[in-house]
């Protein structure tokens, strides 16, 4: 087949692809209509239509200047001296983590900030709703002024929310440049940590962390299994370790109480991670959500360390109660 050829058969495709989407979101067509009018199988038509989603043509916007959310987000941001937070309407028949709530906003918010293009390094967090993001943002043009770097080791047990997926599909989505820690998330021991932080591979990752003037990061529980605990050797002997110690929450690996002071663990001589305290002056985001991290967060936000807070709408409304009990 000549280029000529290829290049007429891709923009067929796409043709089709687009008309199949139109007449689904503008038109209001079910999949089926869209097929008998495309004189294709109701297959392919639902295809081309997650296709169309995949490569970025659907952009739905929903006014909600009238809802809840806003005076939500307003008190929030008040409450906990947020420059940044956007409460994610609750979807009907979601789980207890609403990963396509969560995600939507997200992925939201994270496209305007590479748009804006105010930040030249990135550092990114691990987890679930941190993957979910990054999956459910829309491919762009390669982000020029902006790079990324993992802010913490990024070999783990649970592979599903290891860093270096989210690392990879964010080089993927935007073309930019990505740094991974390629190390676990917490080594043997003290003194392995000492030897691997004087690697110069090591060493030049940690200084591009330091560059980073945006932190994007997830907020793990002790509950869940997710995240940091996935990660440890024996993560219900860690868990109840843990516990006693007071931590609730989990921010690179390491741990805060539900005052939001820090918590000493035998586990922070070992974490491969930036420094929560290094993160201080600088902007830090952080995208969680979830009936089991409702402590979690609150212990997050009291810690003084994040400046914006991206949530769904019943982990904000619990936030909400709190703050005015």
């Amino acid at each position: 087949m000549s280029q000529a050829s290829v290049k007429q058969n891709r923009a067929e495709d796409a043709d089709i692809v687009a008309r199949a989407a139109w007449m689904h979101f503008v038109g209001g067509l079910t999949q089926n209509e869209v097929a008998k009018r495309l004189g294709v199988p109701t297959t392919r038509a639902h295809r081309h239509i997650a296709r169309a989603q995949t490569l970025g043509m659907v952009r739905i916007t929903v006014d909600v200047a009238e809802t809840g959310c806003l005076a939500l987000e307003s008190r929030l941001a008040e409450r906990f001296n947020l420059s940044t937070c956007r409460v994610a309407m609750d979807i009907p028949g979601q789980e207890a983590l609403p990963l396509r709530a969560l995600a939507s906003a997200g992925s939201d918010w994270f496209a305007k900030v590479l748009d804006r293009g105010a930040h030249q390094v990135i550092g990114i967090g691990q987890g679930r709703t941190l993957a979910a993001t990054v999956d459910a943002l829309a491919d762009r043009e390669r982000a020029t002024r902006t790079s990324f770097v993992s802010l913490l080791g990024g070999l783990t047990r649970s592979f599903a929310a290891a860093p270096y997926d989210v690392i990879h599909m964010l080089s993927q989505r935007t073309g930019a440049d990505a740094w991974l820690m390629p190390v676990p998330l917490y080594v043997d021991s003290e003194a392995d940590r000492t030897v691997m932080m004087s690697q110069t591979m090591l060493r030049e990752i940690s200084e591009r962390m330091a560059q980073a003037t945006l932190a994007v990061v997830g907020i793990g529980d002790l509950e869940s299994g997710y995240g940091a605990i996935s990660a440890m050797e024996d993560g219900a002997a860690a868990c109840k370790t843990l516990a006693e110690a007071g931590a609730v929450a989990e921010v690179l690996g390491q741990f805060l109480q539900a005052d939001g002071r820090p918590v000493e663990t035998p586990f922070d001589r070992r974490v491969m991670a930036h420094p929560l305290s290094a993160l201080r002056g600088r902007e830090v985001v952080a995208i969680a959500g979830g009936t089991s991290k409702h402590q979690a967060i609150r212990g997050a936000l009291r810690s003084g360390l994040l400046t914006g807070l991206i949530t769904d709408e019943a982990t904000a409304r619990a936030l909400d109660e709190d703050a005015a009990g």
